[in-house]
């Protein structure tokens, strides 16, 4: 346990993500609206090794570029392409604080997908300090993942009773809950648990209908 714990959230997130899938197999459902884990798969291959047609996850206009390579990708088989995830590419491995950065939220949040795409999936306990980890990063760029929020948002998170502000503004809505549904409800995940949203009726509702896929 100790020597795992000494490997970055994102490696350990990458770990686990690859053994679920190679369990689930590649048909196995997602929280991501229409993909499988091989879909799924293929967009995390996408992401690190083409950067151009990853853009197509931000750009509409390239987004038959995106799927022409995750469709390339799964060509090669989906064993093959989970082989292929376990490992980050040479960039990621030189500099391994990129890789906390760039993919500590996207692999946490990926797993999730996988994992809650199956019925009977239960909720975990992270590691206290992964949590903590986790808040500073939430905390710190808490304006920008909550960027579609529509009105005046703060966070607390319920085990430290710690707030962020994500949004500005008078009689805002307070949204509490374990650190990991926090981050996946501003990533646009329905299949959150224990969260409690407090303030103005018609706020609290905006909240919870907003659109805030990422």
């Amino acid at each position: 346990m100790l020597a795992s714990m000494t490997e970055s959230l994102a490696r350990r997130e990458r770990a686990a993500l690859c053994d679920l899938a190679l369990e689930v197999g590649a048909d196995a459902p997602t929280l991501c609206e229409g993909w499988t884990a091989s879909d799924l798969v293929a967009h995390l291959l996408v992401r690190e090794r083409n950067p151009v047609a990853s853009l197509g996850n931000v750009l509409e206009s390239m987004a038959p570029r995106a799927e022409s390579a995750m469709a390339k990708q799964q060509a090669e088989g989906y064993d093959a392409m989970v082989a292929t995830l376990r490992t980050p590419p040479a960039p990621l491995r030189i500099l391994p604080f990129v890789d906390r950065i760039m993919n500590g939220f996207e692999y946490l949040v990926h797993h999730e997908d996988l994992r809650r795409g199956v019925d009977g999936w239960q909720p975990r306990s992270l590691d206290p300090a992964d949590v903590d980890a986790l808040w500073s990063q939430l905390s710190r760029g808490a304006s920008f993942f909550g960027r579609k929020l529509p009105g005046p948002t703060v966070l607390r998170r319920r085990d430290t009773g710690a707030t962020a502000v994500v949004r500005k503004g008078a009689d805002p809505v307070t949204i509490s809950g374990e650190v990991l549904e926090l981050v996946l409800f501003l990533f646009g995940r329905s299949a959150t648990v224990g969260l409690e949203f407090d303030g103005p009726e018609a706020a609290v509702a905006a909240v919870r209908e907003a659109d805030l896929g990422a």
